[in-house]
């Protein structure tokens, strides 16, 4: 079970700073929030370590590196046993193409984001690797034409 942690506006400040520019150093972050560099530092060691923030990532742009189709696809296991759950959890887990996985409720078990070169490559991805899956029983998918919002950052109160 997770739990809230108590942050104060210092806090929040850095993170506010590091959702717009995680490559910030402590030097930096010190400037925008009005703390010393020192006090940054064990700050953001201290958000890090208790799991406020898990980790930093460059952003990039999937169609310029060859990933022009992305898909959200609704997938109906066979089963619905905690094995099963398992099995199709780690399928998703280890397959590249599935950027994102939730397990959801209302009429899907789970929604997946999927990334790939083209319409070939996802009807590849469709009919070779997810349908034989043992554990799915049904895939329903849209082709995603524009993206419209895509905001990664999380509001900080």
């Amino acid at each position: 079970m997770t739990h809230e942690i108590t942050l104060d506006a210092f806090d929040r400040a850095i993170l506010r700073a590091l959702q717009r520019d995680a490559g910030l150093t402590n030097a930096d972050l010190a400037e925008v929030v009005n703390l010393s560099a020192s006090q940054c530092s064990r700050r953001r060691m201290a958000l890090e370590q208790s799991g406020v923030i898990l980790g930093y990532a460059a952003r990039l742009d999937a169609r310029k590196l060859g990933l022009g189709l992305r898909a959200i696809t609704r997938v109906n296991l066979s089963a619905h046993t905690e094995s099963a759950d398992d099995a199709f959890a780690n399928f998703v887990a280890r397959d590249e193409a599935v950027r994102a996985a939730y397990s959801v409720s209302g009429d899907a078990d789970y929604v997946l984001e999927i990334h790939v070169r083209d319409l070939d490559a996802f009807a590849a991805f469709i009919h070779r690797r997810l349908l034989p899956h043992p554990q799915v029983m049904q895939v329903r998918s849209e082709i995603v034409l524009q993206v419209t919002k895509e905001e990664r950052r999380l509001p900080i109160a």
